[in-house]
């Protein structure tokens, strides 16, 4: 419980409580006018002023010193509680305003987290101890939604994208690579074309991505023939089965790398296509201070990385 409030006098002031307590302290006005950088009168004033509010008086001298009366002794410790209340909210509000705290729900694609989100993650509660972070993963569609009502804070996503209800900030760009087996005849090349390719067997990610259509539309370009003999929907499975030699996966540069081994090789493709991926948060409401902080920090990473 606070103290009580007196209706008929001006609200309590907080100077007037921290005057209370540093005498109570210290013994004295003029030590207790050091203490709070003040001058002697001015705690006398802000003493003055909270004796005309409680409507009894708090000390009384002895000696040069300033005794608290029982009254007085009875309103420290809740006194006490009260600046400590007040601490604990600066500081609190200190934690919100540094995005020390607080809890930052977040969708991406399963691939992206497991990828390059998951250094960016780690990378950013190191910097923030205190502060929790939900990871989801869902379809694009999906993924949208959430965002657009704000059932999540923030999320990534493969541009393009138009969406009214989503602002998108572009982030990192990522080229797109051949994951060869090592021991597959190609595994030294330097670049992989799509006649390069034209009689080898591939592992595409299924049909309805913008980057497989614009796979597909490179072997027009040059008419050939694709082989695919295997279709998932996962950079991960496509790579554990390139490095198993059961094809060469078309994939995301970026997705990629950290399953590169000595047993598979990435090789860049030509014609370049190109993954671009969005930060987006919801059109409807400004980013909180803890989402701006995280964005700025995916950014930051993103253009030191890639």
């Amino acid at each position: 419980m606070g103290l009580p409030i007196n209706t008929a006098h001006q609200t309590i002031s907080l100077k007037s409580l921290e005057a209370f307590n540093a005498i109570i302290k210290t013994g004295s006005a003029t030590a207790a006018a050091k203490q709070l950088g003040l001058t002697q009168p001015g705690i006398s004033r802000l003493l003055a002023l909270l004796e005309e509010y409680i409507g009894f008086q708090l000390f009384y001298r002895e000696k040069g010193r300033l005794i608290p009366t029982d009254e007085a002794l009875t309103l420290v410790k809740e006194v006490e509680l009260t600046l400590m209340s007040v601490d604990r909210i600066a500081l609190l509000a200190n934690n919100i305003f540094h995005s020390n705290l607080g809890q930052l729900r977040l969708v991406a694609p399963n691939s992206f987290i497991a990828g390059p989100l998951a250094d960016v993650v780690t990378d950013f509660l190191q910097k923030h101890p205190r502060v929790k972070i939900s990871l989801d993963t869902h379809s694009p569609t999906r993924a949208r939604e959430i965002v657009v009502h704000r059932s999540a804070d923030c999320g990534f996503i493969q541009l393009p994208e138009n969406h009214p209800g989503l602002i998108c900030h572009h982030l990192v760009s990522s080229n797109t690579v051949c994951a060869v087996s090592s021991t597959h005849k190609l595994a030294t090349k330097k670049v992989l074309s799509c006649k390069d390719l034209g009689d080898e067997d591939l592992i595409l990610l299924g049909k309805g991505r913008n980057s497989r259509l614009q796979i597909e539309n490179a072997f027009l370009r040059d008419k050939i023939p694709m082989q695919v003999r295997l279709e998932t929907h996962t950079v991960a499975i496509a790579c554990t089965f390139a490095k198993r030699n059961i094809g060469i996966a078309i994939v995301n540069e970026m997705l990629a790398q950290q399953y590169a081994s000595e047993g598979l090789v990435l090789i860049p493709f030509t014609p370049q296509i190109v993954h671009e991926y969005a930060f987006i948060t919801s059109a409807h409401a400004p980013m909180n201070r803890l989402t701006e902080a995280f964005y700025q920090h995916c950014k930051t990473y993103f253009e030191n990385k890639f």
